[in-house]
């Protein structure tokens, strides 16, 4: 079986966390400073605090933006449901909107129909490395006095217009799950430039208090802290990132030349502004469904998008979840159905990508 993604962990992982062993502290102590220092220099991020992982990160950056029971959180349709279940958790209602079809990103014109006296904020997401159309998201939010929260789990080294993404508004998230572009087996980051808002998410993710070790807490807190393992993972991983990224841009490059003859078979469009990662390497096709069943009969794993938020059973007449019409999310709805991401992981031998676009090569071949 070809798998669709899985992270590169070798020995040098085990090297960072034999560091851990040898120091016996396991929780939030060098390591995890030397993780957050090594993001700071990525993003370029004034801030950068570590959380247990993205949806919490997603989470705290609501609360400390005082953003919950009464307030609505304008959401784009197609999104890890992460990004709206952290909107219903801090008390809000997540507002579904539309996606772009070419970037499959927050599409501004329909949140701009959503928008009401309880909008408070805005996440857009970075999907699949791309990079959401951040100039205009930085001026739909200035018109409308909104906080944006950017959703950036899929964004690690992703920049727009050269500034890496969750540094454009108030908060952005990084998340590090196994199957990231990079992984710290769970985990997520707090990017921030405001002092203030460091101070009360460090805060809330530690029991409401500045330090650890003490006992006075000077305000309501949780206890969402990070690991020196975690820490360790994160630290070779991010090592090897540049190395990453390389094989991926390679893996990404040869589906697009060996595959560019297929009429139906669209590449997802990178906009010009945006410098990508390629986390994975994703296509439109008409037959997304036929093609992901014959691929798999062929040992081959693939990907569907991500399912619009509007069609999940969870909020289905759900009070949790503002009101809308189906009919309202045209283009989430025709990506979703048209979606599939090949393999893309670092580990992916040459001759096995061949044997992949060999095979859907052949499955259109019997179709045309």
């Amino acid at each position: 079986m070809i798998i669709q993604v899985e992270p590169w962990i070798d020995n040098s992982e085990l090297e960072q966390l034999t560091r851990v062993v040898k120091s016996t502290y396991v929780t939030e102590a060098k390591l995890t400073q030397e993780f957050e220092n090594l993001t700071k220099n990525l993003t370029k991020s004034k801030h950068a605090i570590t959380m247990c992982n993205g949806t919490m990160a997603l989470f705290s950056a609501l609360k400390v933006l005082n953003i919950g029971y009464g307030d609505e959180v304008i959401v784009p349709d197609m999104t890890f449901i992460a990004t709206s279940n952290s909107v219903i958790m801090s008390g809000a209602k997540p507002i579904f909107c539309d996606i772009y079809e070419n970037t499959f990103c927050i599409d501004l014109e329909s949140a701009e129909k959503k928008i009401t006296n309880k909008t408070k904020a805005i996440i857009p997401v970075h999907i699949y490395g791309q990079s959401a159309d951040m100039e205009k998201v930085l001026k739909f939010a200035k018109n409308h006095n909104l906080k944006i929260i950017e959703d950036a789990a899929q964004g690690v080294g992703v920049k727009f217009n050269d500034k890496h993404v969750g540094t454009f508004g108030d908060i952005g998230i990084l998340s590090y799950y196994g199957n990231k572009i990079i992984t710290c087996g769970e985990g997520g980051m707090i990017l921030t430039d405001d002092d203030e808002l460091a101070k009360k998410c460090y805060r809330l993710k530690n029991h409401g208090r500045d330090s650890k070790g003490t006992f006075k807490h000077y305000s309501i807190g949780y206890n969402f802290s990070f690991t020196e393992m975690q820490a360790a993972v994160g630290i070779a991983q991010m090592k090897k990132f540049p190395k990453i990224l390389e094989i991926k841009k390679k893996i990404h490059d040869t589906y697009l030349s060996e595959l560019s003859d297929i009429p139906d078979f669209i590449p997802a469009y990178i906009d010009s502004r945006t410098k990508p990662v390629f986390w994975f390497t994703s296509f439109l096709t008409k037959r997304a469904n036929e093609l992901a069943e014959y691929l798999l009969k062929n040992e081959i794993q693939t990907r569907k998008f991500f399912y619009p938020l509007h069609l999940q059973p969870c909020y289905q007449d759900s009070d949790f979840v503002g009101e809308f019409k189906n009919n309202e999310f045209p283009n989430s709805t025709s990506i979703y159905n048209m979606g599939i991401s090949l393999p893309s992981s670092y580990s992916l031998k040459q001759k096995d990508q061949y044997r992949v676009i060999c095979q859907i090569m052949k499955f259109y071949e019997n179709r045309n």
